[in-house]
């Protein structure tokens, strides 16, 4: 199944198969409704996934079949990413690494550049609160916008790489889903999605690499190796598409 969507700025077409969409999206969604409705109030969802694997398309097509398919829930999808810290902020901290101290905008991405507190306290309103404002992180602007999403609806999806890190404060996250999706990928394919990414948007083929090698990939990483087992691993495939990899449809 394929559709043309826009994904931060930039023209994406999500192509799954149709055996994908009948034996893993169609079976989530429903499962996830009947989920809501048993528990009779929102229901929140996870889905992780390190950097380039693709979960900002899976997120935006799950929500489009939630409003196509007949007796679904329709689900509404929110990133994390509005919860990077402000520009002003990065520049004018510092973070050590491999025993350097450098700037916080050097390892913008990386967990340190989000303001966990912040996102934590607005996860637990969106568990509590009818409607629920949430900021979108701005390509243009590099910084978050406050308030660009009202989440009024029954299913929220959230979508972030490190939802299911197992670092302390991050893993706390986990008791604000009723569910959650993890995805895995080899690090050659999301590399290349990364480099990719960074020269459509201008930067010169060498940079790219450089700063994907470098900033990049070991974010990647401690996505890969540092995550908890999420309630359903799927797992990319080269061509874009997913299998189920572990655990369990709702």
């Amino acid at each position: 199944m394929k559709r043309r969507m826009e994904i931060n700025g930039l023209a994406v077409e999500a192509n799954y198969s149709d055996e994908t969409v009948g034996t893993i999206f169609l079976p989530l969604l429903a499962g996830l409704g009947r989920m809501q409705r048993e528990c009779g109030r929102r229901l929140v969802v996870f889905l992780t996934a390190p950097p380039a694997a693709g979960k900002s398309t899976l997120v935006k097509f799950l929500t489009a079949l939630s409003r196509e398919e007949p007796g679904l829930v329709p689900v509404t999808a929110v990133g994390m990413d509005g919860f990077h810290h402000r520009q002003e902020y990065l520049l004018s901290h510092t973070v050590l690494r491999d025993g350097k101290e450098l700037p916080m905008t050097h390892v913008k991405g990386a967990p340190v550049s989000f303001d966990l507190a912040a996102f934590a306290e607005r996860l637990s309103q969106v568990r509590t609160e009818r409607t629920c404002p949430w900021p979108e992180y701005n390509r243009k602007l590099h910084d978050p916008v406050d308030n660009a999403v009202l989440i009024e609806g029954d299913i929220v999806i959230v979508e972030g790489n490190y939802l299911l890190l197992d670092e302390e404060g991050w893993r706390d996250l986990r008791a604000h889903a009723d569910y959650a999706v993890r995805i895995l990928a080899e690090e050659a394919d999301v590399r290349d999605r990364l480099i990719w990414r960074r020269t459509v948007n201008g930067v010169p083929l060498e940079e790219a690499r450089y700063m994907v090698d470098n900033n990049d990939l070991p974010n990647v990483r401690l996505c890969m190796e540092r995550s908890m087992e999420g309630d359903l691993t799927l797992r990319l495939q080269e061509n874009g598409d997913y299998v189920l990899a572990g655990g369990r449809l709702p």
